[in-house]
């Protein structure tokens, strides 16, 4: 019989999460409208991935078109993503690319726009699901879910966090559940 712990963990498994989101986001890319290759004016580079993060957000979280689009919102939410994807100045930096369709021009900063989104989606998902897992376990139940943890996952861990009474992976266990789908990708990943 599957343990509480079984379940949280199915349920925050990357096909289920950061796989699903990010074939809702390619899916939502195929039916943005895109006209050109190249945007050369900043107006119309901040309208028009505005308008792409307003359609991928729409369509990927199923909101209904009755969702206020507010241009200067979704811009500022685009703008953040460049940036946190591109450094500290990524909104220009993304517009030289757009501009000069140099290293992969309009196509990569819209796919690197996609990616972060589908990223932090599925990171809240799983966070909210890790939440709601830890607030329903007894005291009990608390103290004993990292010790299930390290004994089915404790091996593929680094031997500072297991080492002694493993005191970090125990204080900070819901930290350790929000890394556990990172750690699982990167594993698919590498023995495909």
């Amino acid at each position: 019989m599957a343990t509480k712990l079984d379940t949280l963990l199915e349920s925050i498994d990357p096909s289920r999460n950061y796989d699903d989101v990010s074939a809702r986001v390619d899916h939502a890319i195929n039916t943005f409208p895109m006209h050109r290759a190249k945007i050369e004016g900043w107006n119309e580079y901040e309208a028009f991935f505005g308008d792409f993060y307003r359609h991928i957000e729409k369509t990927v979280l199923r909101l209904s078109s009755d969702v206020p689009d507010d241009e200067g919102f979704y811009r500022a939410l685009c703008s953040n993503l460049l940036d946190k994807a591109f450094g500290p100045s990524g909104s220009k930096a993304a517009f030289e690319m757009v501009r000069t369709g140099k290293e992969g021009g309009l196509y990569q900063v819209l796919k690197t726009v996609a990616d972060q989104m589908a990223k932090q989606w599925a990171e809240n998902e799983i966070s909210a699901r890790i939440s709601h897992y830890w607030a329903n376990l007894t005291l009990d139940e608390k103290l004993a879910a990292p010790d299930e943890y390290l004994q089915k996952y404790g091996h593929l861990l680094p031997s500072e966090l297991t080492e002694g009474s493993a005191a970090r992976i125990r204080v900070n266990f819901p930290k350790v559940l929000e890394e556990h789908p990172k750690m699982i990708r990167r594993m698919r990943k590498i023995f495909g």
